[in-house]
């Protein structure tokens, strides 16, 4: 009998414990998922979000949505003095840390759009981490003007392009 307590002690524990090993999406939010209104014309476009991790280091390592054929993780790299966009195999999000998405830096990249992303709508956007496991946020499109951008050229994206300025809209 005298055994039984420390074991019974034991299952509690780990009972008790195992939802909060298993529980690391807890630890990674999405704030503000946004893509930037495209032209009826574009083939590609972009969002852009804040993510960040109360708990341990994690790592985005793909995204999926319906709005094109091809989703896929990117950066700009600079290369002679020219800034050029190359896909990336994760993006790091730093334990008890943020790893912004933004115009001109990291972001989720939508190739082949099937319609334009028209101001004022939302897609789902799915992000899968190497930890946390799969994240589905509402993309929400804002227009040229909201984003402090207005019709300036798009580096590389036609008429999708990154500029420098962050959408002034917050969304959980």
């Amino acid at each position: 009998m005298r055994h039984a307590l420390p074991l019974a002690a034991s299952l509690l524990a780990a009972v008790v414990l195992a939802p909060v090993a298993g529980a690391v999406a807890a630890d990674v939010t999405v704030e503000n998922p946004w893509a930037r209104e495209t032209s009826a014309t574009a083939k590609a476009g972009a969002a852009f979000m804040d993510i960040t991790s109360t708990g341990a280091a994690d790592r985005l390592v793909a995204a999926s949505s319906d709005v094109s054929e091809t989703v896929e993780l990117h950066t700009h790299i600079e290369e002679g003095g020219v800034f050029k966009m190359r896909p990336v195999d994760a993006i790091d999000v730093p334990a008890g840390g943020t790893a912004p998405l933004q115009p001109g830096g990291d972001h989720v990249m939508f190739i082949g759009l099937k319609a334009p992303l028209k101001a004022g709508t939302t897609f789902p956007l799915t992000l899968t981490f190497e930890n946390a496991g799969d994240i589905t946020v509402d993309v929400t499109v804002m227009d040229m003007a909201a984003t402090g951008l207005g019709d300036q050229g798009m580096m590389g994206h036609g008429t999708m392009g990154h500029g420098d300025a962050k959408a002034p809209m917050k969304q959980h």
